[in-house]
């Protein structure tokens, strides 16, 4: 694995000896909102992506009751919301909402990032040593409501769309039908491109959002605002290989999500672990500054 130093500006003298196949060269961090001197973000290459994917299995084949665990809990809200849509006629709306629900993961699986980081750190492992890291994180709370924020404005312009193209009163008496439609008529192609295109901007806007800002929020003192410049800042550095990340992430989502959910046992446990590894090769230790 090779990582390269961003925006370099000057050396740590400290620093020591060349890391794993590089120098061990860092940015000096500029002070953020909070007064607080700013994570320092390096770049990652595919080579880096696949490793995090390697040892998020490895974490996943060490604790698979906990992954299992947050699986079903992600499985399990999916199929509740997707009953409340049958339950109120409005189970046309399963195809966007199976498309969205991958936003939400990333809160979903902030459980699994404290997991990896006891593991990594040798700390106790436990629901409630979980539970109590994650509830005294109190900046955690603003992210979830950014990341929950998307989700709805995601759905509300699906809503939106449906009324603009399809008919402000459209209604289907199941999903197959809704499907004819869209695949069928101009209106519904249209719907179809729209929807995506809003779809795939506001996926790429949320990940650029908490690709790192979860992970960093669990594991240093910053606020939320600096989490998410930070997790902007980790794109921007590494476009190629993160867009790539997010598309791996989706499909592999939307995938899980077709069998009932059930996919998502596995699925999101793996992506969870994997996404704490790619964080830990993303932003550099603190102690390195």
């Amino acid at each position: 694995m090779t990582i390269a130093p961003v925006g370099l500006i000057g050396i740590n003298p400290a620093a020591g000896p060349a890391g794993l196949n590089g120098p061990n060269l860092w940015e000096e961090g500029m002070a953020s909102i909070s007064g607080k001197v700013d994570p320092v973000v390096r770049r990652v290459t595919a080579v880096d992506i696949a490793e995090a994917l390697s040892a998020g299995l490895r974490d996943f084949q060490a604790l698979p009751f906990y992954g299992l665990a947050f699986g079903a809990l992600y499985a399990a809200g999916g199929i509740a919301i997707l009953l409340c849509l049958t339950a109120f006629g409005l189970v046309y709306l399963a195809y966007p909402l199976a498309a969205g629900f991958a936003l939400i993961g990333p809160f979903v699986a902030i459980g699994l990032y404290e997991l990896s980081r006891r593991r990594e750190s040798g700390q106790e492992i436990s629901l409630r040593g979980i539970w109590a890291t994650v509830r005294s994180r109190s900046e955690i709370g603003w992210m979830a409501f950014v990341t929950l924020f998307v989700f709805v404005i995601w759905m509300y312009q699906v809503r939106l769309l449906i009324a603009l193209l399809l008919g402000l009163n459209a209604s289907f008496s199941s999903l197959q039908q809704f499907i004819a439609v869209v695949l069928t008529t101009n209106e519904g192609l249209m719907f179809l491109v729209i929807g995506n295109a809003v779809g795939a901007a506001l996926s790429l806007i949320l990940f650029s959002l908490t690709v790192v800002s979860f992970p960093l929020l669990l594991d240093r003192d910053v606020d939320f605002v600096t989490a998410m410049v930070t997790s902007v800042r980790s794109v921007v550095t590494s476009p190629v290989p993160m867009i790539g990340w997010a598309a791996v992430i989706v499909v592999l989502l939307i995938v899980s999500i077709m069998p009932y959910f059930l996919g998502l046992l596995v699925t999101l446990p793996v992506l969870g672990h994997a996404t704490w590894h790619l964080y830990r090769r993303i932003v550099a230790p603190a102690a390195a500054r």
